[in-house]
Order: C-alpha cells, then sequence, then structure tokens
C-alpha cells in the first residue's frame, strides 16, 4: 500500500490538482470548437452576401438581356443602337444646357459689373445711387467716319428722323440710331494724342445734332473689326435693349420694317439676324477684302462659314453682352463681317437668313414693295452699298421708302 505522500503526488501535475488540469483542458477545446464555427459561420455569410449581390445587379442591369445560363445575349434588334442615339440625345442635350446657363452666367455677370462700376461711379460724384440703363427695343449704329458728313447729311433729310422727332422715336418706340465715329490721333515727335480739326469738326456736329456715339477708338478702314466690338461694348454699357444693330451709313433703311421683322424674334435668346453668305477667302495680295489670314481657312480657293453681309445685321441681348464680356479674347479678322461670323462659332446661336436686309436699290426695293413684301434696308451689292449714296439716297428714299406710319403705328 502507497505511502500518503505518493498517492498526493499521483493527484497533483506540478503542484496543480488533477481536476482542475482536466477542467482546464475541456475549456480549451470548447473554445476551440465554437471559434472555428464562428469563422465559418462568418465566411459562409459573406459568400452568401456577395451571391446575393451578384444575383441583384444581374437581375437589375442584366436581366432581359443575357442568359447567363445559355452564355448567350438577348439583345433586341437594333437597341444597341438606340440606345447609343438615345445616350447621344441626352449628352447634346446636356451640352446644350450646359452652354445656355455659361450664356446667362455671362450676361448677369456683366450686368453686375456694371451695376456695380455705376453705383460707385454715381456714388463718388453725387453721393447717391444711379439710375439703370435704359430699356429700349433696339439700338442702331450707323457705322461712319471723319470724311462722311454728306453721307450723314443724306441719311438725315432722309430715312432717320432728326431732333425732337429722334428723342420721341426713343421715348416711345425704344428704337435709338447713332452714328457711330472714334477719335483721331494726333502724332507728333513726342507723344500721340486725340484731336485736331477732324475731331473738332465731329464735335460740333454732335453739338448742332446730337446724334453721335463716340468711341475709345482710333479710326482706320484695318480697324473695323475693333471698331464694330468696341461698338456693342458701349452699346451695351449705355442701353439695355433686345437687339443691337450695325448698318454702314451709305445704306437706305426702314426703321419701322425693321422693327415689326425683329418683333417676330424678341423671344429668342440668342438670334443673329442678317443676309447670311459665305463668299470666298481671298489669299491674293492687293486684291479687295483680302483675307492675310487666308491659310486657317483649309486649301486655297475654300469658302468662309456661313455669316451675315457686313452691310447690315443685327444681334440679341446676350449675344451683344457675350461679345462685351470677352472682347479682350475675341480674334479678328481683316473683314468684320468675317470676325462677327466667327465669335459666334461654337455657341448655340440660331442663324436668321433675314433677305428683307438686302434688297437692291430701285427698281428692286420698289418691285417687292408693290408685291407686299417691303424691304427693311436696300444697297448695290456691286458697290456694298448703294453707289453715289449722297446723290442717290433721296431717289431710294422716294421710290423705297415704307413711310413714317410703319414706324408710329406699328406694334412693337
Amino acid at each position: 500500500m502507497p505511502s500518503m505522500p505518493a498517492a498526493r503526488h499521483q493527484r497533483e501535475i506540478g503542484g496543480v490538482p488533477m481536476r482542475v488540469v482536466c477542467l482546464l483542458c475541456v475549456s480549451c477545446f470548447c473554445l476551440g470548437v465554437f471559434s472555428v464555427n464562428r469563422i465559418w459561420s462568418v465566411q459562409e455569410l459573406t459568400k452568401a452576401n456577395v451571391a446575393s449581390n451578384k444575383g441583384r445587379y444581374t437581375r437589375r442591369y442584366l436581366g432581359g438581356y443575357l442568359n447567363c445560363e445559355r452564355k448567350e445575349t438577348s439583345f433586341p434588334a437594333g437597341d444597341i443602337h438606340g440606345q447609343v442615339s438615345n445616350a447621344h440625345d441626352i449628352v447634346m442635350n446636356l451640352d446644350k444646357d450646359i452652354s445656355n446657363i455659361e450664356m446667362q452666367l455671362a450676361v448677369a455677370r456683366a450686368a453686375k459689373e456694371r451695376d456695380d462700376k455705376s453705383f460707385q461711379n454715381d456714388m463718388s460724384s453725387h453721393g447717391r445711387p444711379s439710375n439703370k440703363r435704359p430699356e429700349v427695343f433696339f439700338v442702331m449704329g450707323i457705322m461712319t467716319a471723319f470724311s462722311s458728313r454728306k453721307r450723314r447729311d443724306s441719311i438725315r433729310d432722309t430715312w432717320r428722323p432728326q431732333g425732337h422727332i429722334l428723342r420721341r422715336l426713343e421715348k416711345e418706340k425704344g428704337i435709338v440710331v447713332r452714328f457711330v465715329v472714334g477719335h483721331r490721333i494726333l502724332f507728333s515727335f513726342c507723344s500721340s494724342t486725340p484731336g485736331g480739326v477732324l475731331d473738332r469738326a465731329i464735335d460740333a456736329e454732335e453739338e448742332q445734332h446730337q446724334d453721335f456715339l463716340r468711341l475709345n477708338h482710333v479710326e482706320g478702314y484695318h480697324e473695323l473689326s475693333s471698331k464694330t466690338q468696341i461698338y456693342f461694348s458701349a452699346a451695351v454699357a449705355q442701353w439695355d435693349a433686345d437687339f443691337y444693330i450695325k448698318v454702314d451709313d451709305d445704306v437706305h433703311v426702314n426703321l419701322g420694317v425693321l422693327a415689326s421683322n425683329l418683333a417676330r424674334y424678341r423671344s429668342k435668346p440668342r438670334v443673329y439676324i442678317g443676309c447670311m453668305k459665305s463668299g470666298p477667302v481671298l489669299a491674293k495680295q492687293g486684291v479687295k477684302y483680302h483675307e492675310p489670314e487666308y491659310w486657317k481657312f483649309g486649301e486655297e480657293g475654300n469658302k468662309y462659314f456661313r455669316h451675315a453681309t457686313g452691310q447690315v445685321y443685327a444681334i440679341s441681348k446676350d449675344l451683344a453682352t457675350y461679345i462685351s464680356v470677352n472682347r479682350h479674347i475675341l480674334h479678328k479678322y481683316a473683314n468684320e463681317d468675317v470676325s462677327l461670323g466667327s465669335w459666334f462659332i461654337g455657341l448655340d446661336v440660331e442663324y436668321i437668313d433675314e433677305r428683307s436686309l438686302c434688297c437692291g436699290t430701285p427698281p428692286d426695293c420698289e418691285w417687292k414693295a408693290q408685291a407686299g413684301n417691303a424691304c427693311a434696308a436696300s444697297f448695290d451689292w456691286s458697290c456694298s452699298g448703294i453707289c453715289k449714296s449722297v446723290e442717290r439716297m433721296e431717289e431710294v428714299h422716294q421710290r423705297c421708302g415704307a413711310g413714317e406710319e410703319t414706324i408710329w403705328q406699328g406694334a412693337f
């Protein structure tokens, strides 16, 4: 029979009772089984979720188009092309919407800058806010030169009112008509300054008739693109008009007919109205209307993009504001009508080919008036204006003028 110390040694291991050791072993085994089962459950749940998401994606986006078991597609015939076409239409509509928003932002930004500048100027001089720009129907700028006094007088004596009637036209009909001219620069050995006999003559003429819009611009034939750009900017800054018009001083205009035609497009935000053409790009030096940058238009003999002829055209408020806002970065070609047309390429602009703006002189405009199609503007294509306009303006007006009643009785 073993002794008591030996029996006690058998019931203990390293000083730890046997029962405690067995209990720890059983506990570790149970804990291990529980952990392994938990891990397997998480993995199976993850696999189940992935399978569920995959099945849901397949049913939502590919159900009806793909038969995965048969490994074949079931797209309806022509449906791919239809979806591509729909996607293209959506992209085009979004692009148009973005263009419209950008244009509206430019208009709003320009208006805010003008209002802020006007407010600051008036507050500094008078101590109170200034009035807003006059709201008018259209502003017409008649492009003229220092030496064209006789042309201006021929217009004053025929189709454009003078004096208090001109003011009444602005007040009652919202029609503003101004001769547009810049300045003459005198060059000396030390400086170049505006002034001289020609400038003083324009100042005297302005004091007499009060019908000029003077531009911060140096006059010159090769500066017509710049003059046109500055005119639109100055007109937008001074008047809030629905339309802004440019016309040469050797063109006959029926203001009432023109106003009635423009009234039809009042609801359109961006319109470019004129007699649209696409003339040849003249690369040969020394010819009239030579294009120094002819190489930009492709091969020799190519034509310009479609644009309004330069004798007379009209643009809506948004387009004039666009020119004013971006005037420092708009490229100017040698011919001002080409320059204007290039500024609108890439914009969401509606081109209006208005043939009443390019009637010929008598008998052409006379025949059209007798047929009930009165002309808004008349000139000779061969002269890019009325040939010998000073001598013939009265004749054209007598034979093709629509009468003053078209202005005062017109509803526009």
